[in-house]
């Protein structure tokens, strides 16, 4: 009889659709950085405190996890307590109480990061969908000997002392705009789902866009993506000040591209935009010889194509973005020189072939009347960043075609 029970049931299980396979995909994340003085969060705010941070997510799925960073740590980090829950109102502290979850870490609610590390949560087993709002609560006990952040937030982050993770309502919470420890969130996927990373400077980080809103050309771009049903998470990698060779308020992007793109889950595509401040900052700062000009853009050249051949070789299709016009900026004064520098540099991202696709932001944003300037219409005001109108416009830029095209085999 258990012979023939067996028997059975293997019959039965072998009429069983076999289950889809799945991986973890990055549905946010933002590049880690070491604060400077004005962005860093005081330390009792990390004594016996609480932070409630609100990411915008693009991909949902039914399991999760969070990526928390001591990345830039010199020291280890503890982790005393942490949770998540779905947020109630954009710019507000509260969660949606049925929704909020312990989140641990081997099974344990508190964990031990070493310095220059980063430790994911165990996967919570909880439905998130596109476009979520996810609030990620933390306790420390104590400050971290070097902070790890993301000083370009766009978002609002509330502090609370004491252990508050489990609380769902936080009165008269303190806040900043700065991402603290967090530096990915991924979701359970279908193997042909993948992810986008847009990585660059001020310009991709949201530079003025109102905190709270989404409304950065990355988030436009996973709606447009959204209301084309096409699924792919899209993660935003900018760093305000950036440069492509050289650190600024952040580290270089040749030197963080493998943990910035690299590294993030389920990465598929990959988009650069950079090199405003690479001009700017040589100019602004030193004698703009025509020796030192030819010799940066032939060092931006070359970083590009590093960046082509690591994406390559992970199979990551590499998208390069023109650099978007900055005459009239009061920041960096730019001279013809200088604007006859950056049109080299447009002409040769477009033709050199290195990049399996071209998001032209420059021949978006630029005035026809002078194509050293930005439009009027997407100027944000600096003739340096777009405007919310100029942020839609690149989202609207960006080729889809190439989006939905593979470049080898998946890592």
């Amino acid at each position: 009889m258990a012979g023939l029970m067996q028997t059975a049931a293997a019959g039965s299980s072998a009429h069983a659709p076999a289950p889809t396979p799945s991986h973890w995909v990055a549905t946010w994340g933002a590049a880690q950085q070491i604060p400077d003085a004005n962005n860093e969060l005081a330390a009792e705010h990390w004594r016996d405190a609480s932070l409630r941070q609100v990411v915008h997510l693009t991909l949902g799925g039914k399991q999760f996890r969070v990526r928390v960073s001591n990345v830039y740590g010199t020291a280890p980090l503890t982790l005393d307590a942490a949770s998540v829950a779905l947020a109630q109102t954009a710019g507000e502290a509260g969660v949606q109480p049925p929704t909020l979850r312990a989140l641990t870490f081997g099974g344990r609610a508190s964990v031990t990061i070493p310095a220059g590390g980063e430790y994911y949560s165990d996967a919570v087993a909880m439905e998130l969908k596109p476009a979520a709002d996810l609030a990620i609560s933390l306790y420390f006990k104590g400050e971290p000997a070097r902070q790890t952040s993301h000083s370009g937030a766009r978002a609002t982050t509330f502090l609370a002392k004491g252990n508050r993770v489990m609380d769902a309502a936080w009165a008269d919470a303190g806040k900043v705009t700065r991402w603290y420890a967090i530096s990915d969130v991924e979701v359970q996927a279908p193997r042909n789902v993948g992810a986008l990373v847009a990585i660059g400077d001020s310009i991709t980080d949201g530079y003025g866009v109102p905190s709270d809103t989404n409304t950065r050309w990355t988030d436009v771009l996973a709606a447009r993506l959204r209301d084309n049903k096409d699924t792919l998470g899209v993660i935003n990698a900018g760093i305000g000040g950036g440069r492509l060779l050289k650190d600024g308020l952040g580290p270089n992007l040749v030197s963080r591209f493998d943990r910035d793109v690299l590294s993030r889950a389920g990465v598929t595509h990959a988009l650069v935009m950079i090199g405003v401040n690479d001009f700017g900052i040589q100019h602004r700062n030193g004698p703009d010889t025509p020796a030192d000009r030819q010799q940066l853009l032939a060092d931006l050249k070359a970083g590009y194509r590093q960046l082509a051949e690591r994406a390559h070789a992970h199979g990551i299709c590499l998208i390069g973005g023109t650099v978007t016009p900055y005459v009239g900026s009061d920041y960096y004064h730019p001279e013809p020189e200088n604007e006859a520098d950056r049109q080299e540099l447009n002409q040769w991202i477009r033709t050199a072939g290195v990049f399996d696709a071209i998001a032209d932001f420059d021949a978006t944003l630029r005035d026809p009347a002078q194509p050293s300037r930005i439009k009027p219409v997407y100027d944000g005001g600096d003739h340096l960043h777009p405007s919310l109108a100029g942020y839609r416009a690149l989202a609207e830029t960006v080729p889809l075609a190439a989006l939905r095209r593979q470049c080898g085999a998946a890592k």
